[in-house]
């Protein structure tokens, strides 16, 4: 198996901790020195660890972007 190469060209935000103290964070990210993309995932302390995530194009970001803002959070019920 061959060995990911990535590099987190910036952090956006943090959205909160795992229960195993990970951090789930907002990161702009370079996957094997594509082009960078938006990616949400969880990451231990050293950032050499990381769980499954989610990475989007910018547009699929700002769409994404759009459908939060429409949401009535107050509206939905959690958990």
């Amino acid at each position: 198996m061959a060995e990911i190469k990535f590099e987190i060209k910036k952090n956006l935000g943090s959205l909160g901790e795992s229960s195993k103290g990970w951090n789930k964070e907002l990161n702009v990210i370079s996957w094997n020195d594509r082009a960078s993309k938006a990616d949400i995932r969880d990451w231990d302390e050293t950032k050499t660890k990381m769980g499954k995530g989610v990475t989007l194009t910018k547009k699929e970001l700002i769409e994404l972007k759009k459908i939060l803002n429409e949401i009535d959070f107050d509206t939905l019920e959690f958990e």
